[in-house]
């Protein structure tokens, strides 16, 4: 099966102010990002459990079929900056994604 990261145009990741990280992810074509869409693979559900975080902690999640994107944001579990955050630009958070399966 073929990965997001195959599939995705773009998929990155970035801070949102201190206190959170956002996500994009934007396809190339209306077919891929419908497949991808329809099959679900990319939920808030799937993202916390991706993350292993709480649901509560993705304050957004929507999907952008105008801009072929799904987009979302979650609270950091470290303010950006403190001791012992590991990317403190929050660009390589978005990794995870790449492996996700898609049928």
């Amino acid at each position: 099966m073929p990965k997001l990261g195959e599939l995705a145009k773009v998929v990155r990741s970035k801070n949102a102010k201190p206190f959170r990280t956002t996500f994009d992810i934007i396809f190339s074509d209306s077919a891929t990002y419908n497949r991808v869409v329809n099959q679900k693979v990319v939920t808030p559900e799937s993202i916390a459990k991706l993350y292993n975080v709480d649901r509560d902690r993705i304050t957004s999640f929507f999907e952008f079929p105008a801009g072929l994107a799904i987009k979302f944001t979650f609270r950091r579990m470290i303010k950006q900056g403190s001791i012992g955050d590991a990317d403190i630009y929050g660009c390589g958070q978005h990794a995870p994604l790449l492996d996700i399966e898609v049928a």
